[in-house]
């Protein structure tokens, strides 16, 4: 087991390593190549030469793309100095740069928006989970029944309808028309109610989604679960039969869960963006379409680097929780 941890975080370390420099490249030499200057961005069209010239030294756009990359990785695990003669900018680690359009650190901007969008994806994957299986499991077991029909209609339904009519749609009927919840977003250490109530529709909305999804992939997996040789024996022992579906049908029907679950989850916690902004949520999601909007390239950089750190980190969990699901894993 220890072999097959080390391997995965040794492949997570040279993914992310790929994924940086793929990503750094992307936002800073693809713009060189459209003729967009990214100290231009910074100080605007209407600023003289000498100061678009003393920005592209402070921030060592003129420096070769490899000691650019290599200052950029160390900034993130010891800080970075930005220097333009006497002119001085310590930035702390872990080091982003400096947003083009605020000139404020971009990590601090990261870490305020964070705790919004790990509320929005913690709660609306337990709502999901708890639902979704619960429903797929139930509609194998009642195949052709009425519950089994019903509730694979609303997953159908689920699957099909955008979040962002979904997300409309209860703003208009339970806030602004009903009034029974207020969507304005409170902190949880501000008013822990507040930051409940104005959770309650996009926790909802989003687990809708996905909850539709779970349980058409559940009520599959466990149809073709149930009709293998050793739920017949399980069954032929004389097992009661919430033991067989228990401990022996949802144990194998585990496995493509989680897979979809790593997958959810991680593009999740790098930013719901349609959930977020049809609620108004300051999170991840939000701060990357202002950021897209205002051509913010460091901040961009920032929010494309910690969703593939939370989608990679999400998968490395995924993955030690097949060993513990299947031991044969650890074996491949």
């Amino acid at each position: 087991m220890l072999a097959y941890v080390i391997r995965r975080l040794f492949a997570v370390v040279m993914m992310l390593l790929v994924v940086t420099l793929t990503t750094f490249a992307i936002f800073f030499v693809i713009p060189k190549w459209a003729g967009s200057d990214p100290a231009l961005l910074f100080v605007g069209k209407q600023a003289d030469p000498a100061a678009i010239e003393g920005i592209r030294t402070k921030l060592g756009l003129s420096d070769p793309l490899l000691v650019q990359f290599w200052h950029f990785v160390e900034g993130l695990f010891a800080g970075r100095d930005y220097a333009n003669g006497s002119d001085v900018t310590h930035c702390a680690r872990p080091c982003f740069g400096y947003s083009f359009r605020t000139e404020q650190a971009v990590w601090p901007q990261l870490t305020d928006a964070m705790p919004v969008t790990l509320s929005l994806a913690a709660g609306a994957c337990a709502l999901w989970l708890v639902g979704g299986i619960a429903t797929g499991v139930l509609s194998a077991l009642r195949r052709g029944t009425l519950w089994d029909r019903t509730a694979m209609s609303a997953a159908l339904a689920g699957v099909s309808l955008p979040i962002y009519f979904t997300g409309l749609l209860s703003l208009a009927i339970f806030s602004y028309q009903l009034k029974w919840v207020d969507v304005d977003y409170k902190g949880l250490g501000d008013d822990p109610a507040k930051w409940f109530e104005s959770l309650i529709l996009p926790w909802i909305t989003l687990a809708f989604l996905y909850a539709a999804m779970y349980a058409r992939l559940t009520r599959a997996t466990m149809l073709e679960i149930m009709g293998e040789d050793y739920i017949r024996t399980a069954r032929a022992k004389g097992l009661r039969e919430r033991v067989v579906i228990g401990r022996h049908a949802m144990r194998s029907t585990w496995t493509p869960i989680l897979t979809l679950l790593g997958l959810d989850l991680g593009a999740l916690l790098g930013g719901a963006v349609l959930t977020e902004s049809t609620y108004n949520l300051p999170g991840l999601g939000r701060l990357a379409v202002n950021a897209i909007s205002d051509k913010d390239l460091p901040l961009i950089l920032g929010v494309t680097l910690i969703a593939a750190l939370c989608i990679v980190v999400a998968n490395l969990v995924v993955d030690l929780l097949y060993a513990v699901i299947d031991p044969r894993v650890r074996l491949g």
